[in-house]
């Protein structure tokens, strides 16, 4: 069995790798080399329980989606790149039926001066879905 929260990453994964002209990763740890720029990656921040009833949880899932690209204007770039990821997101708001919802979060931009400068664009999206006390399987 598989957790809801993975079931919703990797729903989110799928949407996200229709995105033609970028390459999507899931929880990437080792450092993006220049020709694996634009880029997406994926990841999980947090995820917080409440108590919804005596059988259920409800939990808020923060899901970080980054955005890289490499050029003299990565503004101007990135900005395509986010208006995809928000749209391809945000037209699934169940995950396929693993969600209750999402909401968009907050969004940081980072850029770096270099020989190709360097943007990041990091969008958050807080995921709400419900599980049964004692299963993370279960709806």
């Amino acid at each position: 069995m598989t957790t809801r929260r993975e079931n919703i990453l990797a729903q989110i994964k799928t949407n996200l790798d229709t995105i033609s002209g970028v390459s999507v990763y899931r929880v990437r740890t080792t450092p993006l080399a220049r020709g694996e720029v634009p880029a997406i990656v994926l990841e999980p921040v947090s995820d917080s329980p409440s108590e919804d009833s005596f059988v259920k949880t409800m939990w808020t899932f923060q899901v970080k989606c980054s955005v890289f690209v490499r050029n003299d204007a990565p503004g101007n770039t990135a900005d395509a790149f986010v208006e995809e990821v928000h749209s391809k997101i945000m037209a699934d708001p169940t995950c396929n039926g693993n969600a209750l919802d999402i909401d968009a979060g907050n969004t940081d931009f980072s850029f770096f001066d270099a020989d190709v400068p360097l943007g990041v664009v990091e969008m958050n999206f807080l995921v709400k879905y419900r599980t049964d006390r004692e299963d993370l399987t279960a709806a």
